[in-house]
């Protein structure tokens, strides 16, 4: 199993996060969070890095059918998807948690067809990029 199910854009910064967003919408996922590291760890710390975007993805049907096998799945949620810079000044990568992480990590079956119809939606919206 992967970590992240991921793809590399030679898109600028500003257009991969817009395309990312509504990629993510059309396979039925809300962003209910932004974090702009950046800005944050220079805000907070001084410390200056690449353009990184973490995107709190959540798509309702599937978010319900988790938490209700494991009222736990919400420390897992939502799904994470990461617009960064690449390091080498190469493009922008985009990442989304592999939603296998969360049967991993719980050992719950019951999350297995959530996980497999979560990561299809991913990789589709993730595929759409590219």
């Amino acid at each position: 199993m992967t970590l992240a199910l991921s793809t590399r854009l030679d898109d600028g910064f500003d257009d991969a996060l817009e395309r990312t967003r509504e990629a993510l919408k059309q396979q039925g996922f809300g962003v209910l969070t932004e974090i702009d590291m950046a800005a944050t760890l220079d805000a907070k710390i001084g410390v200056e890095m690449e353009r990184y975007v973490i995107l709190g993805a959540c798509n309702p049907p599937l978010a319900h059918r988790a938490v209700e096998a494991d009222r736990q799945i919400g420390l897992l949620l939502p799904c994470n998807v990461v617009v960064r810079e690449n390091r080498d000044g190469a493009g922008v990568v985009v990442e989304a948690m592999n939603p296998d992480v969360m049967v991993t990590v719980t050992g719950n079956d019951e999350l297995v067809p959530v996980a497999a119809e979560a990561a299809e939606k991913l990789r589709a919206a993730i595929d759409a990029l590219g």
